[in-house]
C-alpha cells in the first residue's frame, strides 16, 4: 500500500522566491517549516492505495487532464488552518491570474479526486482550497502576526503546465519528515 497524492509543484523560480521570503523568518516561532523541495499544492490525497492501482490512477488522471486548459496562478495571501487564533498549519494562498484559472484549478482537483474514485481508492480531505502549506505547529497557537506578515508576500505568476503524482514515504526524509517520490508527471492539455 502507498500513500499517494496528486499535486501542483511550483517551478524552481517560484519555490526560490517563496523560500527567500521565508528564510530570515524561520528562526522565529515554533513552527515545523516545510522544506522548499517539498513545496506543493495538494489536489487529492489518498492515504492507502494498493500498489497495483498506482499506474492506473496516473493513467486515469492523465485522461482527465488531457483537455484541461493551462491556468496561470501566483502564490499570495495568508491562510491559517483552522483559523489565525487556533492555527495548526500556516499556508500561502494560490491566486488565479488568468481568466477562469480558479475554475480550472477546481476542475483539476476534481479530476484528481475522480480518478481515485474510478480506480477504487479512498480520497481523504475536504473541499479543495488551493494553498501551499509552509509550516505546521505541534499545538494550536495564535498566528495573527504571521498572517499579517504573509499578507505582504506576492510571488511571481506562472502557468500550471502539469500535475504530479507523488508517493509519500513517512519518516524517510530529512529530520524524520516524509520523503516524496515522483510517480508521474502529467501534462495539462492546451
Amino acid at each position: 500500500m502507498a500513500r499517494l497524492f496528486a499535486a501542483i509543484v511550483p517551478p524552481a523560480d517560484v519555490v526560490e522566491h517563496l523560500d527567500e521570503f521565508l528564510e530570515p523568518r524561520r528562526e522565529a516561532g515554533e513552527f515545523r517549516w516545510t522544506l522548499a523541495e517539498q513545496f506543493h499544492i495538494t489536489l487529492a490525497f489518498m492515504p492507502s492505495v494498493a500498489d497495483h492501482l498506482i499506474d492506473e490512477y496516473a493513467d486515469r488522471l492523465a485522461d482527465g487532464l488531457a483537455r484541461t486548459p493551462v491556468p496561470v496562478v501566483r502564490l499570495a495571501g495568508p491562510l491559517a488552518f483552522p483559523n489565525a487564533a487556533q492555527t495548526r498549519a500556516l499556508a500561502v494562498g494560490v491566486v488565479p491570474e488568468s481568466e477562469g484559472a480558479d475554475v480550472v484549478l477546481e476542475r483539476i482537483a476534481g479530476r484528481a479526486r475522480n480518478a481515485a474514485v474510478t480506480v477504487g481508492t479512498e480520497v481523504d480531505g475536504q473541499r479543495f482550497r488551493p494553498h501551499l502549506t509552509i509550516a505546521r505547529l505541534r499545538r494550536q497557537a495564535d498566528t495573527t502576526n504571521w498572517v499579517r506578515l504573509l499578507e505582504t508576500y506576492t510571488g511571481p505568476e506562472w502557468p500550471v503546465l502539469e500535475a504530479t503524482v507523488l508517493a509519500s514515504h513517512l519518516g524517510e526524509g530529512p529530520g524524520k519528515r516524509p520523503r516524496y517520490e515522483t510517480v508521474a508527471e502529467i501534462p495539462l492539455g492546451q
